[in-house]
């Protein structure tokens, strides 16, 4: 008799790692979904022509090369997101984040080798962040059911 009394009552308390595990796992998915739908929006706004933008708009793509590479990785650890673009190429560097804040950066191929040069801010990755913000609570909504 005490068992089934046992068995009872532990029924009406939370399995807390059930609970966890299922937070992380629905965590994880919400926020890859919203991973994926600021890395897209932030390519889309990317327009590939050879002229360039004008500052404060999003650059442009002269050779696709900033689209290809603008990726999204779940941190587990943190448990959050990570949006952004990867820098694949050696002559490139620093350029993706000179395009989204500003800033200086060295020309290390071309005729300008060696050569400082600013870049006036034109943001792409703020921008679709903020566009595709209000989707994360839907992302969660209804998230972890029994």
């Amino acid at each position: 008799m005490f068992n089934v009394h046992f068995k009872a009552a532990k029924g009406m308390f939370f399995d807390r790692v059930n609970i966890t595990n299922k937070a992380d796992k629905q965590t994880m998915k919400a926020l890859s979904k919203f991973g994926a739908f600021v890395r897209q929006t932030s390519r889309r706004s990317i327009r590939k022509r050879k002229a360039s933008s004008r500052p404060g708009q999003p650059p442009s793509s002269h050779t696709g090369i900033l689209k290809q590479f603008i990726f999204f990785g779940y941190d587990s650890n943190r448990r959050s997101v990570v949006i952004g673009p990867v820098n694949k190429s050696r002559k490139a560097t620093g350029i993706p984040e000179a395009l989204e804040y500003g800033g200086r950066v060295r020309i290390s191929h071309g005729a300008a080798k060696g050569k400082t040069t600013t870049i006036e801010a034109r943001p792409y990755m703020g921008p679709a962040f903020d566009e595709e913000l209000d989707k994360v609570s839907k992302l969660w909504r209804n998230s972890i059911n029994h």
